[in-house]
Protein backbone atom coordinates (compact mmCIF):
# COMPACT_ATOMS: atom_id res chain seq x y z
CA UNK A 1 0.00 0.00 0.00
CA UNK A 2 1.75 3.16 -1.23
CA UNK A 3 0.40 6.31 1.01
CA UNK A 4 1.27 10.08 0.50
CA UNK A 5 0.07 13.02 1.92
CA UNK A 6 0.46 16.65 0.37
CA UNK A 7 0.39 20.44 1.40
CA UNK A 8 0.16 23.16 -0.52
CA UNK A 9 0.53 26.56 1.43
CA UNK A 10 0.42 30.33 0.28
CA UNK A 11 -1.42 33.41 1.84
CA UNK A 12 -4.77 32.37 2.99
CA UNK A 13 -4.76 29.10 0.52
CA UNK A 14 -3.93 25.81 2.52
CA UNK A 15 -4.56 22.76 0.77
CA UNK A 16 -4.08 19.51 2.77
CA UNK A 17 -4.48 15.70 0.29
CA UNK A 18 -4.14 12.33 1.03
CA UNK A 19 -3.62 9.47 -1.00
CA UNK A 20 -3.94 5.47 -0.93
CA UNK A 21 -2.86 3.62 -3.90
CA UNK A 22 -4.11 6.41 -6.27
CA UNK A 23 -7.28 6.95 -4.29
CA UNK A 24 -6.62 10.97 -3.62
CA UNK A 25 -9.28 12.62 -1.07
CA UNK A 26 -8.99 16.47 0.11
CA UNK A 27 -8.99 17.60 3.11
CA UNK A 28 -10.71 20.72 4.75
CA UNK A 29 -7.57 22.36 6.81
CA UNK A 30 -7.60 26.33 6.95
CA UNK A 31 -4.86 28.54 6.94
CA UNK A 32 -3.51 30.21 10.15
CA UNK A 33 -5.48 33.69 10.92
CA UNK A 34 -2.16 35.15 9.70
CA UNK A 35 -3.17 33.83 6.18
CA UNK A 36 0.32 31.61 6.33
CA UNK A 37 0.78 27.96 7.37
CA UNK A 38 -1.93 25.52 8.99
CA UNK A 39 -4.57 26.15 11.46
CA UNK A 40 -3.58 22.68 12.53
CA UNK A 41 -0.18 22.15 14.01
CA UNK A 42 1.35 18.78 13.18
CA UNK A 43 1.42 17.20 16.56
CA UNK A 44 -2.19 17.23 16.82
CA UNK A 45 -2.45 15.50 13.31
CA UNK A 46 0.00 13.09 14.43
CA UNK A 47 -2.42 12.13 17.39
CA UNK A 48 -4.55 12.40 15.05
CA UNK A 49 -3.36 9.60 12.75
CA UNK A 50 -3.18 7.60 16.07
CA UNK A 51 -6.78 7.78 16.75
CA UNK A 52 -8.13 6.97 13.07
CA UNK A 53 -5.93 4.27 12.80
CA UNK A 54 -6.63 2.47 15.97
CA UNK A 55 -10.58 3.34 14.74
CA UNK A 56 -10.38 1.46 11.47
CA UNK A 57 -8.49 -1.27 13.02
CA UNK A 58 -11.25 -2.11 15.55
CA UNK A 59 -13.47 -2.21 13.15
CA UNK A 60 -12.08 -4.20 10.51
CA UNK A 61 -10.73 -6.80 13.27
CA UNK A 62 -14.28 -7.27 14.53
CA UNK A 63 -15.39 -7.93 11.03
CA UNK A 64 -12.96 -10.16 10.71
CA UNK A 65 -14.08 -11.75 14.19
CA UNK A 66 -17.78 -11.37 13.35
CA UNK A 67 -18.66 -9.09 16.40
CA UNK A 68 -20.39 -6.33 15.74
CA UNK A 69 -19.50 -3.13 16.46
CA UNK A 70 -21.81 -0.05 16.50
CA UNK A 71 -19.40 2.68 17.84
CA UNK A 72 -15.57 3.77 18.58
CA UNK A 73 -14.27 6.38 20.30
CA UNK A 74 -10.36 7.21 20.71
CA UNK A 75 -8.61 10.09 23.02
CA UNK A 76 -5.14 10.23 22.19
CA UNK A 77 -2.86 12.45 24.10
CA UNK A 78 0.62 13.92 23.68
CA UNK A 79 3.35 16.48 25.32
CA UNK A 80 5.52 18.11 22.77
CA UNK A 81 7.93 20.37 24.63
CA UNK A 82 10.24 22.78 23.07
CA UNK A 83 11.37 23.31 19.46
CA UNK A 84 12.81 20.35 17.92
CA UNK A 85 12.43 18.30 20.77
CA UNK A 86 10.14 14.98 19.87
CA UNK A 87 6.73 14.23 22.16
CA UNK A 88 6.19 12.26 24.83
CA UNK A 89 3.75 10.85 27.06
CA UNK A 90 1.47 9.53 24.29
CA UNK A 91 -1.16 7.32 25.00
CA UNK A 92 -4.72 6.77 23.98
CA UNK A 93 -7.99 5.44 26.07
CA UNK A 94 -11.21 3.96 23.93
CA UNK A 95 -14.66 2.72 24.41
CA UNK A 96 -15.97 0.52 21.58
CA UNK A 97 -19.67 0.57 21.44
CA UNK A 98 -21.14 -3.33 20.97
CA UNK A 99 -23.95 -5.54 22.05
CA UNK A 100 -20.73 -8.40 22.31
CA UNK A 101 -19.81 -9.76 26.37
CA UNK A 102 -17.53 -7.72 27.26
CA UNK A 103 -14.76 -9.92 27.55
CA UNK A 104 -14.86 -10.40 24.19
CA UNK A 105 -14.67 -6.37 23.33
CA UNK A 106 -11.79 -6.03 25.37
CA UNK A 107 -9.66 -8.97 23.80
CA UNK A 108 -10.87 -7.19 20.31
CA UNK A 109 -9.10 -3.84 21.83
CA UNK A 110 -6.31 -5.39 23.37
CA UNK A 111 -5.37 -7.19 19.76
CA UNK A 112 -6.13 -4.12 17.90
CA UNK A 113 -3.08 -2.30 20.43
CA UNK A 114 -0.93 -4.35 19.19
CA UNK A 115 -1.41 -4.84 15.37
CA UNK A 116 -2.62 -1.09 14.74
CA UNK A 117 -0.02 -0.08 12.25
CA UNK A 118 0.28 3.32 12.88
CA UNK A 119 1.03 2.93 16.22
CA UNK A 120 3.45 -0.02 16.09
CA UNK A 121 5.44 2.26 13.41
CA UNK A 122 5.73 4.85 16.30
CA UNK A 123 6.69 2.62 18.91
CA UNK A 124 9.39 0.51 16.52
CA UNK A 125 10.69 3.82 15.76
CA UNK A 126 11.09 5.17 11.85
CA UNK A 127 13.68 6.81 10.15
CA UNK A 128 12.46 9.92 7.75
CA UNK A 129 14.73 11.02 5.02
CA UNK A 130 14.68 14.65 3.44
CA UNK A 131 14.86 14.27 -0.41
CA UNK A 132 16.18 17.46 -1.85
CA UNK A 133 14.27 18.38 -4.71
Amino acid sequence: MKISASVKNSFNNHVVAVDTNGNSQALSIASKSSGYGSSVNGGELLLLALATCFCNDIYREATRRNILVTGVDVEVTGEFGGEGEPGTNFQYKTRVTSDAPAEVIQDLISYTDRIAEINNTLRKGLAIKLINS
